[in-house]
């Protein structure tokens, strides 16, 4: 499909590894124009051996994720979703409904880029939350914000809800595990809208079941490609994890579509178009990946 084009636009979960990019060079294929932010589905190293032009969207509404993650803990914590299979139901009984107020809650937030700020913005001024930060490169705006930078260890032992906003790269591969998860108080939130990959599924199954984790929301898993984006509502899923994962009655997923906005849809289209022209002009590429 790609031969005799010069570029290839793929997205988040396509794998372009070594073979792949090799038979898109041999098609002449010079650009890769990621429609994401994340690039870990990419070999850079192949790519640069090939001469192939990696860019990507380093950033698109991130209030729109954010918006999303805070849409995760409300529905979470307010059983929005029990309550509304209820009342279709004709259910209006009340038990097993009751929430707790965010207000003056501690909101851990790994990772405080663009989307973790925009968190912060919301649960901070917006709830009134204690707003806990980890992060190598502290976001000076969160700490106007109110934010108070601590280590993972601190962040994940003082925080009522645990919310990721971390790109995958090998040091946040399963950040969120067994030893992580015994430092959690018992019954903490945890959400993850980021990559699935930080963290590792079976050990926060093992946290539901015994309730050391009361809560889970998640946009994203760590083995979706392949699974979202599809419709498989008359298929069999064959990955057992995440079909325990469906269930808990405390766990929430949505198939990665925290992006999913109008709004945001405009901007990684125009920024995808930018980077081509860009590229097809012969000017540097502001967004390319480097290794």
């Amino acid at each position: 499909m790609a031969e005799a084009y010069d570029a290839v636009c793929v997205f988040v979960n396509d794998q372009i590894d070594r073979s792949t990019l090799k038979l898109l060079r041999m098609g002449g294929v010079q650009l890769v124009a990621l429609r994401c932010a994340g690039y870990n589905n990419v070999d850079l190293n192949a790519a640069n051996e090939l001469g192939i032009t990696v860019v990507r969207v380093p950033a698109y509404s991130p209030e729109a994720v954010a918006e999303h993650t805070v849409a995760l803990i409300l529905a979470l914590n307010r059983k929005i979703y029990r309550a509304h299979h209820r009342v279709r139901e004709g259910n209006f009984s009340l038990e097993g409904l009751v929430g707790f107020n965010l207000h003056q809650k501690t909101v851990g937030l790994v990772g405080t880029g663009r989307i973790g700020r925009a968190v912060a913005q919301i649960l901070g001024p917006g709830f009134g939350c204690h707003l806990l930060g980890f992060d190598p490169e502290p976001n000076e705006h969160c700490v106007e914000l109110g934010l108070q930078y601590v280590s993972l260890p601190e962040l994940v032992g003082q925080s009522d809800i645990v919310s990721l906003h971390a790109p995958l790269v090998p040091s946040t591969a399963y950040l969120i595990n067994e030893a992580t998860i015994a430092q959690m108080k018992t019954g903490v939130m945890l959400i993850n809208t980021s990559r699935g990959a930080l963290v590792d599924t079976k050990a926060v199954i093992n946290a539901v079941k015994t309730g050391k984790i009361g809560y889970l929301g998640l946009d994203v898993y760590e083995e979706e490609t392949g699974l979202f984006f599809d419709d498989r509502s008359l298929q069999v899923i064959p990955d057992d994890t995440f079909a325990r994962l469906l269930t808990f009655p405390n766990v929430v997923i949505t198939g990665h579509q925290a992006f999913l906005t109008r709004e945001a849809l405009d901007q990684i289209a125009q920024t995808t178009i930018d980077n081509i022209l860009e590229f097809a002009a012969g000017r540097p590429c502001r967004n390319q990946v480097r290794k």
